[in-house]
């Protein structure tokens, strides 16, 4: 069973952020870089479990430049095989999907995981585009998944309960909170990381269909205001007219 494992390098959720001076692209500077949480708590480790339970090979795969390899060695820690890094930045969504799907298809990976989104653009597009470019079934928001023999049985949770599925490999999943219990490295881990393999891998050319014109920040909140419980008649004026919500 081969298993591939998408994992994205993204700013710690304690991180300001601020952008460049032209607006174009976030200011990294003094920021410090993870794992993105979803991958690696969730889509790594279940990986790493269906392994030990069925036998295979875990391979984590990133897009990004080689000061991400601090974060391919925690991924390779924690229990992933090997791993691979596409030598670019990631520039969008597509792109990353395109450079993973160039790699994967002709790799016989049977289960592609990766989180159900990042956490700095919380998008949830590189799955389904992966899947797209594979021409393979995609379940996102998986939480629970178990596999017996090609088919893959899945939970995902719904409002006012929870959806099973039946796919047969190989698939695309995206998980999320409850497909896996966190994972610290160990020493050991730590250790047989620094020789486990890391391939570099050139990016596919790739013609950008979205260019990124500026971010920026969000208005600053205004401050609360107060009102004198016997004033509700300035209550209903404010809610109608400055808040607008009724």
């Amino acid at each position: 069973m081969k298993f591939l494992v998408c994992i994205a390098q993204t700013p710690d959720t304690t991180a300001k952020v601020s952008f460049d001076a032209d607006g174009k692209a976030f200011n990294t500077a003094g920021v410090q870089f993870i794992m993105n949480p979803y991958d690696e708590w969730y889509a790594l480790v279940r990986a790493c479990e269906l392994r030990e339970a069925l036998g295979g090979t875990v391979v984590a795969i990133n897009v990004g430049p080689a000061t991400n390899e601090t974060t391919i060695r925690k991924a390779l820690a924690i229990g992933a095989d090997e791993a691979v890094r596409i030598d670019a930045e990631s520039a969008s969504s597509a792109f990353v999907a395109k450079q993973i799907a160039a790699y994967a298809k002709d790799q016989g990976f049977d289960l592609i995981f990766l989180g159900k989104e990042t956490i700095d653009y919380n998008g949830s597009e590189v799955g389904a585009m992966l899947a797209e470019y594979l021409d393979l079934p995609y379940i996102p928001l998986a939480s629970k998944l178990e596999l017996a023999g090609n088919v893959a049985t899945i939970e995902r949770d719904i409002e006012g309960g929870v959806e099973v599925l039946e796919a047969s490999l190989p698939l695309v999943v995206s998980a999320s909170k409850g497909m896996a219990e966190q994972r610290i490295p160990n020493m050991r881990g730590i250790m047989m990381a620094r020789s486990k393999p890391l391939q570099v891998v050139q990016p596919v050319a790739f013609d950008e269909p979205v260019d990124a014109v500026r971010f920026t920040l969000p208005p600053a909140k205004a401050g609360v205001k107060l009102v004198d419980p016997e004033q509700m008649d300035e209550l209903v004026r404010l809610l109608h007219e400055e808040a607008k919500v009724i």
